[in-house]
């Protein structure tokens, strides 16, 4: 079995077949991480050490080994060794518009932005998603690890709430969509409060209680998730960081490290 050990302490496991699903391990990592989000809904469990945990709701959460955390998409967190310490983790990454399918037709909770992380340390919960990861890292076929995913995510997400709340200002949501489909590095902190009809206080006020960041780290966060894209795809990181607007290569990679905890080389590898 493939496993991140100090020679190699970080593996990602990728699928043609199954593009909709991204797992990672990393052994003895002292990378720490901003504040971010992604598209994608996340899955995180602690093998080794200690670990801090923002995005639970107020403040910070430890996690100790055994631990699952649960991210929504677009949820603001973060996840860092405690300091001077290294730990080891495993974590999944599942394609919204994916999940978010897989949910209607299982009548399971929607995926919501706003949403806090869910943290659970029950060791059957744990074991089981140390056997799907493996599963995934092993020769099985497709068809198999889709199954296992499908059944784990059933059994672990939580039910249809009764009511929603929706969090996102009504006209921010635009904006947000605007921002999924331009150059969000061209759009001025000025222009994109005109877009939304707000001061650019009100804006920044009103961005940061609907996501939990500034319009300007939001903008840099989705600059950082279209960066995993094209790599993914095998594009160079010196077109990526000019498409991105970023000063040079260097500087893409400074940032990209920063959100990821690994360098695009060894990411798209």
């Amino acid at each position: 079995m493939l496993r991140a050990t100090g020679k190699n302490p970080t593996l990602f496991w990728r699928d043609p077949a199954l593009p909709f699903v991204e797992s990672r391990r990393a052994c003895d990592s002292r990378a720490c991480y901003k504040a971010h989000s992604h598209p994608s809904f996340s899955i995180g469990a602690v093998d080794q050490g200690c670990s801090v945990f923002t995005g639970a709701g107020k403040g910070q959460t430890r996690l100790y080994p055994g631990t699952l955390v649960f991210v929504p998409a677009h949820c603001v967190h973060a996840c860092n060794p405690e300091p001077g310490l290294s730990w080891s983790y495993q974590m999944l990454h599942l394609d919204g518009a994916w999940l978010q399918a897989l949910r209607l037709e299982s009548a399971l909770a929607p995926q919501l932005q706003a949403r806090p992380a869910r943290i659970t340390r029950k060791r059957s919960a744990y074991e089981r998603f140390t056997r799907l990861n493996d599963l995934l890292f092993s020769e099985a076929s497709p068809f198999e690890k889709e199954a296992a995913l499908i059944e784990f995510i059933g059994d672990h997400d939580e039910p249809a709430p009764a009511t929603v709340v929706q969090a996102l200002d009504h006209r921010l949501q635009p904006l947000l969509e605007r921002l999924a489909q331009e150059d969000a590095s061209s759009l001025s902190l000025g222009e994109l409060a005109s877009s939304a009809g707000l001061g650019r206080y009100q804006l920044i006020r009103a961005f940061r209680a609907a996501t939990g960041l500034t319009p300007h780290a939001w903008q840099l966060n989705l600059r950082i998730n279209r960066a995993r894209q094209w790599l993914r795809k095998g594009q160079h990181m010196a077109d990526i960081a000019y498409r991105l607007g970023f000063a040079d290569q260097s500087h893409f990679q400074r940032v990209f490290k920063a959100h990821t905890g690994v360098t695009p080389g060894l990411y798209r590898s």
